[in-house]
């Protein structure tokens, strides 16, 4: 069965003078969640942002979109976790990723290891913050981290955690997701360690279907069903436009796809409202794609979306 239609906004900042109103716009709109992600420069920290959102609103969910495993130890990230879990009253999305933006390393001086190397650290990291959620203590030896008798993060209620979501494109990242996650982001590949012309190629519709592949050899590894994995897409370019011809035509040119594959690009919603919401309710049937995060800069591009497609999808 189908999960839900569920939608999420992503913001970097907020003006200082109306943040509080800004949040909870968000949530009175009947977006679900609203994430912040992990880079370095002016944006807002996310492990502060999230427990201020959490504080101000109801019903809205807070999470990272997503911590990079290296800029934070996991028995630092297992406690902030914990903590937004119980500020929020169970709202926290904890979303965790192998890292992958060269130029944050550089500037602050972290080492960039190569791919495989952060997903076997991000593997051994999970472990840890889970254990950390729910044991007395917690020890682990592994390669990249070593935990003697730490202490259980926090008092958490009997059988709740904050929801785990890994973001990530290639095979490996992904069936880890499959093992770990509640939540998956499907994203694009990022190799090179920033965003190139070929990048959003790499969400092109079948490619979307080979990763939602190795979401499900992954949890089948560890005997999950891959139907209790929620699905996860974060969109990029919003257009809500009768005429999207000439929008397409101009991605496709700067991506290398065609306009036809920009049309059924999960990272793209463009068209009239009626065209995007048969294409998302089609993508579900096709990849199990259910959560959908766009972001979160245009106020009226905000307010639209939420007229013509979270009010029709939301939790149908």
């Amino acid at each position: 069965m189908a999960h839900p239609f569920r939608f999420g906004v992503q913001v970097s900042s907020f003006p200082q003078t109306d943040w509080v109103e800004r949040v909870r716009r968000i949530e009175s709109l009947g977006y679900s969640s609203v994430f912040w992600p992990d880079h370095f420069g002016t944006q807002w920290e996310p492990v502060a942002a999230q427990a201020a959102a959490a504080a101000v609103t109801e019903r809205l969910h807070v999470g990272s979109l997503v911590y990079d495993v290296d800029y934070r130890h996991p028995v630092v990230l297992a406690k902030a976790a914990a903590t937004t879990h119980l500020i929020s009253g169970g709202r926290h999305e904890f979303g965790i990723g192998a890292g992958w933006m060269e130029t944050d390393y550089r500037e602050a001086g972290i080492a960039y290891d190569r791919p495989g190397v952060r997903i076997a650290r991000l593997d051994e990291a999970l472990t840890i913050i889970r254990s950390m959620w729910s044991q007395e203590r917690t020890s682990f030896e592994g390669e990249h981290y070593q935990v003697r008798e730490v202490a259980q993060a926090a008092e958490l209620p009997e059988g709740e955690r904050p929801a785990v979501l890994v973001g990530g494109g290639g095979p490996k990242v992904l069936r880890l997701a499959g093992r770990h996650a509640d939540i998956v982001g499907v994203n694009p590949s990022l190799p090179e360690g920033r965003i190139t012309p070929a990048t959003a190629a790499d969400c092109a519709p079948e490619r979307i279907r080979d990763k939602v592949a190795w979401i499900h050899e992954g949890a089948q590894a560890v005997g999950r069903d891959p139907a209790d994995i929620e699905l996860n897409a974060l969109v990029f370019v919003v257009a809500l436009t009768d005429d999207p011809k000439g929008l397409r035509e101009g991605i496709a040119r700067s991506t290398g796809m065609t306009p036809d594959q920009v049309a059924d690009c999960p990272i793209f919603l463009t068209g009239p409202p009626s065209e995007v919401r048969e294409r998302l309710t089609r993508r579900r049937e096709e990849t199990g794609i259910s959560y959908v995060v766009i972001q979160g800069g245009d106020d009226a591009v905000l307010a639209r979306f939420a007229e013509e497609i979270v009010a029709p999808l939301a939790g149908t």
